[in-house]
């Protein structure tokens, strides 16, 4: 018989995800439209840095953001993050060369490298273990709506009213995040709270690693190249197919993420982390070998369904694997190291994608053929646990 402890529907878990949805369409909103306003600067060969420099400053930001959440607390934390979002938004309009816009990425990064350690850190002390897949999973569907609805919204609203009014929703979207984060009351017990220090940034190595959590490392990273490959490529993909609205593949392979959540979200408690990755992964590797061939818009729509449904049921599960593994006065460093493996991937799959495309099309198989290789790589990985397909064991 269930306790009334193990209630997880509450109001701060849905203010939390209504957060999440605001924060993720503001940053995801700009991202589709972001290489065409790059080119027009002049600075078509540094269309993969729009999501490298990005992913990088998250990366650097993650291991402040995690001792900072275990030391000061999860809400200020997730408060920053929305705030950076805020500020970045209706900076740029203001911007017209290549190096400043470039800066500018590079600063608007440490909001993902922020909020989303802090959230999952609040997840974790207001979730039971035995239902944190399901509360992950939940939590996924309002961002993953947020990652999907962003895109289109941006490209409708370039196309319609201009690049400047994209820019300021996305401000505005940030804005009304951290109007909600402050209903939220902090969970950080007063006896681990310390007092706001510049004392607090000065990162050691334990600050940057979990080690509790390096297959969690491992299995992000090989996962994530491919999302740093579509995040860069996909735009003018669609291009090449004659799609008008460049986030059309986001919003279709996030419906398909949204489904898999929401009917699948328990399916880690239920049969254990790794099996469950272990299907997304065979997801994934069909998603990015199928883009590894000419594209057309009947292999966009599969790809994208594929994608959706593999990141459906690994990012809820890889969050839930890392409170899993985790000591919980260190769930902040935890959760960072988990990000910074997310940010690894993502930064490593653009760069290198972009490095290898430099507008030439027939390039473009080339990087998908790459994250299909490494997504292989994981799932080997992962079927090596096999006799340890407990939720929790490695």
């Amino acid at each position: 018989m269930e306790i009334q402890e193990e209630k997880i529907y509450t109001i701060p878990f849905w203010l939390l995800c209504s957060s999440n949805f605001l924060f993720a369409a503001s940053f995801s909103m700009i991202i589709p439209e972001l290489p065409d306003y790059l080119a027009a600067m002049g600075g078509s060969e540094y269309i993969g840095y729009i999501i490298a420099l990005f992913t990088l400053t998250a990366g650097l930001s993650r291991p402040f953001s995690g001792k900072l959440t275990d030391h000061i607390g999860r809400v200020p934390v997730m408060a920053f993050g929305s705030i950076v979002c805020f500020i970045c938004g209706g900076i740029y309009p203001m911007v017209h060369t290549v190096q400043a816009f470039l800066f500018l990425r590079f600063i608007h990064g440490m909001s993902t490298g922020t909020k989303p350690t802090a959230t999952a850190a609040y997840v974790a002390d207001i979730i039971p273990e035995h239902r944190r897949g399901e509360a992950q999973g939940t939590l996924g569907i309002f961002t993953a709506t947020g990652m999907s609805i962003g895109p289109s919204i941006g490209s409708g609203l370039a196309n319609s009213i201009g690049l400047q009014p994209m820019f300021y929703v996305s401000s505005l979207f940030a804005l009304a995040s951290i109007v909600i984060l402050m209903k939220l009351e902090e969970t950080l017990p007063k006896s681990m709270k310390s007092k706001f220090s510049l004392k607090l940034f000065k990162i050691n190595w334990n600050d940057v690693f979990e080690p509790k959590i390096a297959p969690v490392f491992l299995i992000m990273i090989l996962m994530a190249f491919s999302s740093g490959v579509v995040v860069t490529l996909l735009p003018d993909t669609t291009k090449l197919v004659g799609w008008h609205n460049k986030g059309l593949y986001f919003t279709i392979y996030t419906i398909a993420s949204i489904f898999v959540r929401f009917f699948f979200s328990k399916s880690s408690d239920k049969h254990g982390r790794i099996p469950v990755l272990i299907i997304s992964c065979v997801f994934l590797i069909a998603a990015m070998f199928l883009l590894a061939f000419p594209a057309s818009a009947l292999s966009l729509i599969i790809s994208a369904i594929l994608f959706g449904i593999s990141w459906g049921f690994s990012t809820p599960t890889l969050a839930a694997w890392t409170t899993d593994l985790a000591h919980k006065n260190h769930m902040g460093r935890a959760m960072a190291t988990m990000y910074i493996a997310l940010e690894m991937g993502i930064g490593i799959g653009a760069f290198l994608s972009g490095y290898l495309y430099k507008g030439l099309s027939q390039m473009i198989p080339l990087p998908f053929f790459i994250a299909g290789l490494l997504a292989t790589i994981a799932l080997v990985v992962l079927l090596s646990f096999r006799k340890n397909w407990t939720r929790n064991e490695i």
